[in-house]
Protein backbone atom coordinates (compact mmCIF):
# COMPACT_ATOMS: atom_id res chain seq x y z
CA UNK A 1 0.00 0.00 0.00
CA UNK A 2 2.64 2.69 1.10
CA UNK A 3 4.52 1.41 -2.39
CA UNK A 4 1.65 2.72 -4.56
CA UNK A 5 0.57 6.07 -1.94
CA UNK A 6 4.16 6.67 -3.18
CA UNK A 7 3.87 6.55 -6.67
CA UNK A 8 0.28 8.32 -6.54
CA UNK A 9 2.05 11.04 -4.74
CA UNK A 10 5.33 11.22 -7.40
CA UNK A 11 2.88 11.15 -10.71
CA UNK A 12 0.73 14.19 -8.43
CA UNK A 13 4.12 16.16 -8.23
CA UNK A 14 5.18 14.92 -11.84
CA UNK A 15 1.87 16.20 -13.38
CA UNK A 16 2.08 19.34 -11.30
CA UNK A 17 5.46 20.46 -12.37
CA UNK A 18 4.40 19.63 -16.01
CA UNK A 19 1.37 21.85 -16.02
CA UNK A 20 3.86 25.03 -14.53
CA UNK A 21 6.28 24.54 -17.29
CA UNK A 22 3.40 24.11 -20.03
CA UNK A 23 2.16 27.48 -18.73
CA UNK A 24 5.59 29.51 -18.91
CA UNK A 25 5.34 29.64 -22.43
CA UNK A 26 2.10 31.48 -22.48
CA UNK A 27 3.35 34.18 -19.86
CA UNK A 28 6.50 34.74 -21.89
CA UNK A 29 4.18 35.10 -25.15
CA UNK A 30 3.32 38.26 -24.14
CA UNK A 31 7.21 40.05 -24.17
CA UNK A 32 7.23 40.49 -27.94
CA UNK A 33 10.47 39.08 -28.08
CA UNK A 34 11.15 35.20 -29.75
CA UNK A 35 12.54 33.02 -27.77
CA UNK A 36 12.52 30.21 -29.97
CA UNK A 37 15.41 29.24 -31.67
CA UNK A 38 14.76 26.24 -33.65
CA UNK A 39 13.85 26.20 -37.18
CA UNK A 40 10.65 24.91 -38.41
CA UNK A 41 8.89 24.84 -41.63
CA UNK A 42 5.37 25.18 -42.31
CA UNK A 43 4.01 24.09 -46.38
CA UNK A 44 0.78 24.55 -47.88
CA UNK A 45 -0.34 20.84 -49.98
CA UNK A 46 0.69 20.35 -53.06
CA UNK A 47 -1.61 21.84 -55.87
CA UNK A 48 -1.87 21.61 -59.55
CA UNK A 49 -0.57 24.40 -61.40
CA UNK A 50 0.36 25.10 -64.81
CA UNK A 51 0.13 21.61 -65.42
CA UNK A 52 2.68 20.91 -62.41
CA UNK A 53 2.71 20.29 -58.66
CA UNK A 54 3.35 23.54 -56.82
CA UNK A 55 3.70 24.11 -52.94
CA UNK A 56 5.02 27.47 -50.83
CA UNK A 57 6.76 27.23 -47.26
CA UNK A 58 7.29 29.61 -44.81
CA UNK A 59 10.60 28.42 -43.01
CA UNK A 60 10.94 30.44 -39.66
CA UNK A 61 14.03 30.49 -37.21
CA UNK A 62 12.87 32.66 -34.32
CA UNK A 63 11.52 36.20 -35.81
CA UNK A 64 13.29 35.38 -39.36
CA UNK A 65 10.77 34.26 -41.58
CA UNK A 66 12.23 32.80 -45.35
CA UNK A 67 9.33 31.68 -47.93
CA UNK A 68 9.96 28.88 -50.32
CA UNK A 69 8.35 27.78 -53.61
CA UNK A 70 8.47 24.21 -54.81
CA UNK A 71 7.93 23.02 -58.20
CA UNK A 72 7.56 19.10 -58.87
CA UNK A 73 6.38 16.93 -61.84
CA UNK A 74 3.02 16.42 -61.26
CA UNK A 75 3.04 13.05 -62.45
CA UNK A 76 5.60 10.19 -64.15
CA UNK A 77 6.71 11.11 -67.27
CA UNK A 78 5.22 8.82 -70.35
CA UNK A 79 7.29 6.07 -71.28
CA UNK A 80 9.46 6.72 -73.90
CA UNK A 81 9.31 10.62 -73.90
CA UNK A 82 11.41 12.16 -71.90
CA UNK A 83 10.68 15.45 -69.98
CA UNK A 84 10.91 18.49 -72.01
CA UNK A 85 12.35 21.99 -70.21
CA UNK A 86 9.64 24.17 -69.41
CA UNK A 87 10.03 27.96 -69.36
CA UNK A 88 8.01 29.23 -65.97
CA UNK A 89 7.11 32.66 -64.62
CA UNK A 90 7.03 32.38 -61.04
CA UNK A 91 5.86 34.95 -58.25
CA UNK A 92 6.66 34.11 -54.53
CA UNK A 93 5.50 36.71 -52.07
CA UNK A 94 5.09 37.22 -48.12
CA UNK A 95 3.25 39.34 -45.61
CA UNK A 96 2.09 39.92 -42.06
CA UNK A 97 -1.72 39.55 -41.48
CA UNK A 98 -3.05 42.68 -41.26
CA UNK A 99 0.38 44.60 -41.83
CA UNK A 100 3.18 45.37 -44.18
CA UNK A 101 3.86 43.53 -47.32
CA UNK A 102 7.50 41.78 -46.83
CA UNK A 103 8.00 42.03 -50.38
CA UNK A 104 7.95 39.65 -53.49
CA UNK A 105 10.10 38.10 -55.67
CA UNK A 106 9.69 37.43 -59.64
CA UNK A 107 11.76 35.07 -60.98
CA UNK A 108 11.90 33.10 -64.20
CA UNK A 109 12.85 28.91 -64.15
CA UNK A 110 13.74 26.61 -66.15
CA UNK A 111 12.34 23.51 -65.28
CA UNK A 112 12.73 19.77 -66.51
CA UNK A 113 11.62 16.91 -64.44
CA UNK A 114 13.54 17.65 -60.79
CA UNK A 115 12.14 18.94 -57.96
CA UNK A 116 13.17 23.16 -58.20
CA UNK A 117 12.82 25.69 -55.19
CA UNK A 118 12.13 28.65 -55.49
CA UNK A 119 13.66 31.74 -52.74
CA UNK A 120 11.34 34.01 -52.14
CA UNK A 121 11.46 36.95 -49.33
CA UNK A 122 12.88 36.84 -46.23
CA UNK A 123 12.14 39.43 -43.10
CA UNK A 124 12.32 39.51 -39.63
CA UNK A 125 9.37 39.85 -38.14
CA UNK A 126 8.37 40.31 -34.41
CA UNK A 127 6.94 37.44 -32.52
CA UNK A 128 2.95 37.03 -32.16
CA UNK A 129 2.18 37.94 -35.36
CA UNK A 130 0.84 36.08 -38.19
CA UNK A 131 2.33 35.91 -41.74
CA UNK A 132 1.10 34.55 -44.85
CA UNK A 133 2.83 33.58 -48.43
CA UNK A 134 1.50 33.34 -51.94
CA UNK A 135 3.65 31.11 -54.99
CA UNK A 136 2.17 31.07 -58.38
CA UNK A 137 3.59 29.54 -61.47
CA UNK A 138 2.84 30.72 -64.98
CA UNK A 139 4.00 29.04 -68.40
CA UNK A 140 2.92 29.96 -72.04
CA UNK A 141 -1.06 29.21 -72.13
CA UNK A 142 -1.46 28.50 -68.63
CA UNK A 143 -2.74 30.65 -66.58
CA UNK A 144 -1.19 30.84 -62.68
CA UNK A 145 -3.47 29.16 -59.95
CA UNK A 146 -1.56 30.17 -56.51
CA UNK A 147 -1.00 28.49 -53.62
CA UNK A 148 -0.88 30.02 -49.58
CA UNK A 149 0.17 29.51 -46.62
CA UNK A 150 -0.18 31.13 -43.35
CA UNK A 151 1.92 30.39 -40.24
CA UNK A 152 2.23 32.24 -36.97
CA UNK A 153 5.66 33.43 -35.50
CA UNK A 154 5.83 32.17 -32.34
CA UNK A 155 7.40 34.04 -28.86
Amino acid sequence: MNRSLKGLTLLAATTAAAGTLMAAPAQAATTGTSTTTATFETCSPWSLQSGLQTQVCASVNGTNVQFLGRIALAGPPSPGYPPQPQDLITTISGQVVGGASLGTVNQGVNFLASTVTVNGPSATVPCNNVVSGTFSVAKFGWNPSPVTISTPIPC
